[in-house]
This record gives C-alpha cells, structure tokens and sequence, in this order.
C-alpha cells in the first residue's frame, strides 16, 4: 500500500506539539494482552492509575472557562438576572465539553493538532486567515485576561500599582511558564491545579459568606427563564464559554500523553479517559461559575446599582455591602479574580504557541516563541491600561469589544474542527458517527446564530455615520462568504473522490 500523507511520521524539520522525551508515559500492558486488545479491538479494562496519568490537559482547557471574561459574565448574569441564567450556564458548559472533546478527539485520533491539520488542508491564502483570526481571538482573550490579572494586583496593593504596572508584572508570567515547562509537563498541570484551586476556594469562600438561596439556585438551573431585559447576559454566557484558543490548544494538550496513534484500541483508551477527565474539570468550572453568579445574584439582584457592576468595581461593592472582617470580601474576591488572570494568561502563551507553530511551521526556541507570543498580546493590553486606567466605565465597554471580537472568531476555530472530524480520510475509524455529526452542526449553528445576533447587535448601534455603515456591511458579506467557504470545504470529500483516487488508511486502521 503507498504511503499516504496521514501515514507518513513527522520530520525533523517539523514542528510538533511536544517532543517525544516531553510526553507523559503510559502504563501499558504486556505484548501477549496488547495483541489480545488489539484484536478484539476493545480498550484495556478501566484503571485509576491510568486516569491519574490522563489527568491534566482537560483541567488546563477548563481554565478558559473561568478567565476573567467568564467572571465578568457570571457576575454581570447574577446582578442583573438574577438565579435565572443558571440553566443557560450549565447547558452553555455542556455545548462547551462536546466542542473540546471534539477537539481532543482530533488530537488524539491524528496525531496532529488542529493547527497543523489547518495548515495541510486548507489553500495558503485560507490558511493565513484562518492563522490572523485565531492570533486576534487570542490577543482579544489575552487583552481581557491580563487586565483582569491587573485589577485584582491593583486590588490587593491598595491601589498603590497602577494597571500598566500591572500589566508589566502579568507580562513576566510567559518566563514562569517557561521555567515550569523545564521541569516536566506535570508539574506545569500540577501549578494550574493549585491556581484553579484557588480560586475554588475564594469563590467558595465568598458563597458561603453571602449565604445565597439555596431553592432559587436549584429553580434557576432546572427552570428555562428568558426575558428581553436579561437578553444581553444571556448572549454574554454563551459567547464566552467556547474561546476560540481553546480550541487549538486542547487538540495539542492531549498529544502530551505518550499514545501510539497505530494502535486503535491505545486511541480509544485515550479518548475513554480524556472524556472522563475533561467532564470532570468543566464539572469543577461549573460549580466555581455558579458560586459567582449566585453571590451577585443574592448581593445585588434588583438594586439600582445593578447595571454599573463590572469586573474593575464589583469587588468594592461587595466590600461596602459585606464589610470588612478579619478575611476582607474585596481581597478574596481579588485572590480569585488573580488566579484566575494569570491561569489564563499562561495558556494563553501556551494556545499562541501551538497556533503559531501549527499554522507557520515554525520551528524555533520555546522562550523566542513564547516572547514573540507574548508581546502580540502585551503591547496593546499596556496600551489599553494607559488609556482606560481611569475609567471603570470605559474598562466595561472595552471589555464588551473584546466580547465581540470573540463571537467574530468562533466559525473559524469550531467549523474547521467539525470539517476535519468528520472527515474518514483523516480520523479515520474514529470519524464522528452521522448522529454525533448532526447534533455538533446544529449546537455549531446555534452558537454561531447566537454570537450573531450579539454582533448585529453590537455594531448596529456602533455604525452612527454612512461611511461605518458601509464597512460594517462589506465586512459582514466578507465575513459569510468565508464562513460558507469553510463549510463548503467539509463537502469535498465525497464518495466519489474515494473511488477515483489510492485507497487511504488512518494509522488507527492498521
């Protein structure tokens, strides 16, 4: 059988996720039960041990789910709406894990990340689109995380920090993550561990100090409520559970486990475990989203000062309404709101560089990558904390920006990742089944339909003269015609191409 492009092994001069010496070993089982499993084509019976070492790369994915963008978004949904959004955030969560297990599915099934099979499938001048609208989702995530990570260090300095400074003290987080990242990848998921804990903690802390209701809480996630003036928080929600980042990066996180991708019942083992780990940390995300949408729900739901909350000022409204104490609310709040900052400012440096190795074929040193990473993003956050320092208002509205930007670059993180796991030609035996396949375009399409509706809103009242009106509309039919190109590439590959070219095989197959 010739050798196909699928099957080929990496070359030293491509780039990989992780070199062979970084990844996690597996425990395995003897030669003689190998076969036997991989005859029988069923995955070894289910070991702690074995999920312990699968542990990891789905709690590092959870943290885009708790970045300063989704506090910001809880807080805003408990304050204004009250207990009746919990039903979205939990199904929001849901849509959320199918997406990233999609993605893990692609990693893990290929071997490749989706930045690398984006740049093999996808013509040069698509490809380069698809790289400047996931470096710009990034910068957008990075711009939000990094002033949340100001904030709670101006918080917690008694103002005597400005936000650029700041700034400057988030930026040096790309050289920890470095530093980390020498020692192993375990013990880089071993401090992300610690900072989600953290914020676990703090947030369980202030729940338990606000005592919020326990039977409005269960009504509002079981009860479906929706209304025009909690229309915007609902959008809110759901835009900022899928990041597009996110995307690419849990497709490269799972390749940090040593799994032997010709093997078909080692890649269902994986996937077994990865769902389970994955369900588990957005489970864990959930609960912290909860603690802060029901704080502000029982603190502020109702009061006149409800629309003016926002990520810079919440913590001092908590402090005047719960006062001080020998654990001030204000500090806690900033405790979480920091560890959940710099969390997600280190995936992030860790997203850029998958996206930039994958969509570039870039081939260089870790800490010139993640400079180069890192200063996309920090050169316009230092720029945006000078401007708006002064301002919790125009921080707020900064932050609805950046919430667009996010909903503009969805359809080209998750409509590439349901084309390629779609595709047999690449996943192989493990391309999703047609009902999997329906059910991830219609969420896709309802998530696409919803950021849409947030965008139209958005920019229908930012066109206030002929000239944006004009831009607006030649970006908008820009930006449909490439959305349907990208789907139209998730037709291509038709039965009848099958038939007229070299039968080919996924390296699951063998």
């Amino acid at each position: 059988m010739p050798e196909t492009e699928r099957e080929r092994p990496l070359l030293a001069s491509e780039e990989r996720a992780y070199e062979e010496t970084e990844k996690v070993h597996i425990v395995g089982v003897d030669e003689e039960e190998d076969a036997e499993y991989d005859e029988l084509g069923n995955s070894p019976r289910f070991s702690w041990k074995k999920l312990w070492l699968f542990t990891g790369p789905g709690f590092l994915m959870s943290i885009a789910f708790l970045d300063p963008g989704n506090l910001e978004s809880d807080l805003q949904a408990g304050a204004i709406a009250g207990y009746s959004l919990i039903w979205l955030l939990m199904w929001a969560t849901a849509i959320g894990l199918l997406i990233q297990l999609l993605s893990a599915r692609l990693g893990v099934a290929t071997g490749r990340h989706l930045a690398e099979l984006c740049r093999e499938e996808y013509p040069t001048w698509a490809r380069m689109v698809l790289w400047i609208m996931a470096e710009i989702a990034l910068i957008g995530a990075d711009i939000q995380e990094v002033i949340g990570s100001a904030i709670a260090i101006k918080i917690l300095s008694n103002g005597l920090i400005p936000l650029w400074a700041g700034v400057v003290i988030t930026a040096l987080d790309c050289f920890i993550f470095l530093f980390l990242e020498n020692y192993g990848i375990r013990k880089l998921e071993a401090v992300f561990a610690v900072l989600i804990a953290t914020m676990a903690l703090a947030f369980a802390w202030m729940f338990g100090q606000t005592k919020p209701s326990g039977t409005e809480l269960l009504v509002g996630a079981l009860v479906p409520k929706l209304s025009s003036r909690t229309i915007k928080q609902a959008v809110g929600i759901v835009g900022c559970i899928i990041m597009p980042h996110n995307v690419f990066l849990h497709s490269a996180l799972v390749q940090s486990r040593e799994v032997d991708p010709k093997k078909r019942f080692r890649v269902k083992e994986a996937l077994k475990y990865y769902s389970i780990e994955s369900t588990g940390a957005l489970a864990v995300s959930f609960i912290i989203n909860v603690f802060v949408t029901t704080v502000f729900a029982k603190a502020f739901y109702g009061t006149d000062i409800a629309d003016t909350i926002g990520l810079a000022n919440a913590g001092q409204y908590l402090q005047d309404k719960y006062g001080g104490g020998f654990f001030p609310i204000l500090y806690i709040w900033a405790i979480g709101v920091l560890a959940a900052g710099q969390s997600s400012t280190i995936t992030g440096t860790y997203a850029g560089q998958f996206i930039m190795g994958g969509f570039l074929n870039l081939k260089m040193k870790k800490w010139v990558r993640a400079l180069i990473t890192r200063s996309c993003a920090i050169i316009p956050t230092m720029i945006v904390a000078l401007v708006f320092d002064s301002s919790d208002s125009m921080l707020d509205e900064l932050n609805e920006w950046l919430n667009v930007l996010q909903s503009v670059q969805i359809p080209f993180a998750v409509i590439p990742l349901l084309c390629l796991v779609s595709n047999e030609q690449i996943m192989g035996s493990f391309k999703i089944q047609p009902l999997v396949q329906t059910i991830s375009w219609i969420v896709a399409a309802l998530v696409i339909a919803i950021n849409g509706y947030l965008m139209v809103d958005f920019f229908s009242g930012a066109a206030t003269s002929v000239v944006l009106l004009v831009l607006v509309i030649i970006f908008a039919v820009a930006y449909v015609l490439f959305v349907l190109y990208l789907i139209s590439r998730g037709l291509t590959y038709t039965p009848w191409q099958l038939v007229a070219s070299p039968k080919v095989t996924h390296r699951g197959d063998e």
